[in-house]
């Protein structure tokens, strides 16, 4: 048991869950739970004829955009959160799941673009290209996409022999950059302040904040580690 988990109530369950289950029970559901959203925004889609008067409000459009688009953020900060979760929990078996949420991100994030090159714009690629060079929030959405992008073709484990884990994971901390401006990114289009671009962003603040204070502790550590004497005559005069 490591220091952190040492202060935790006693009932949060620390056991891994078997291998098996996991591969053969988990990650099934886990992955149609997260096809949920988009089966349901589609089958509403359809049902409605995507009329002003059905269920997706008065621009039907907008509203199946603007869905995927706070789906593609919800995966992304839950990605983010695995690592803390499994720091506070110790729930190892989380790892297993990062990759195949962030991917879902990725995900939503390509369907939320292509419903607006689709249904918004209709393939116009020269108001597109106005759009992005244009509105500050599509530019950053579509260079925060490319990043997205760049993680997901290279998050498998061939990519990880082939960059060499070093530089795989310096490449991939660029994940911290990708939540701060997908935040950014979601604050921009609402135009206005709006509590709802505040909440997420206050997680993403709060998941990254996380991160922060572990490395710090982990440098400190490593430098009690490396200077023992220093350490001990420390604690001594206090």
């Amino acid at each position: 048991m490591t220091r952190e988990t040492a202060i935790l109530p006693q009932a949060i369950p620390t056991r891994a869950i078997k291998p098996q289950t996991i591969k053969y029970v988990v990650k099934p559901l886990v992955f149609a739970s997260a096809l949920m959203p988009l089966a349901w925004v589609a089958w509403t889609a359809v049902a409605s004829g995507l009329g002003p008067t059905g269920p997706l409000g008065a621009n039907p459009i907008e509203y199946i955009n603007r869905f995927l688009g706070d789906w593609a953020i919800r995966f992304l900060l839950l990605a983010l959160a695995v690592t803390p979760v499994r720091g506070i929990t110790s729930w190892t078996f989380l790892i297993r799941f990062r990759r195949m949420i962030g991917l879902f991100a990725f995900f939503y994030a390509c369907m939320h673009l292509s419903s607006y090159i689709v249904l918004d714009q209709f393939f116009d690629w020269t108001e597109i290209w106005k759009d992005i060079t244009k509105r500050n929030y599509i530019t950053v959405g579509m260079v925060n996409f490319v990043l997205l992008a760049s993680l997901a073709a290279t998050s498998t484990n061939g990519m990880i022999k082939r960059l060499g884990a070093k530089r795989w994971t310096k490449l991939h901390k660029l994940i911290y950059v990708i939540g701060i401006a997908a935040c950014l990114h979601f604050y921009m289009m609402r135009k206005g302040v709006q509590l709802e671009p505040i909440i997420y962003a206050g997680i993403c603040a709060v998941l990254l904040a996380y991160r922060v204070a572990a490395h710090l502790k982990k440098k400190a550590r490593a430098g009690r580690a490396e200077n023992p004497d220093r350490a001990g005559a420390g604690a001594a005069h206090r």
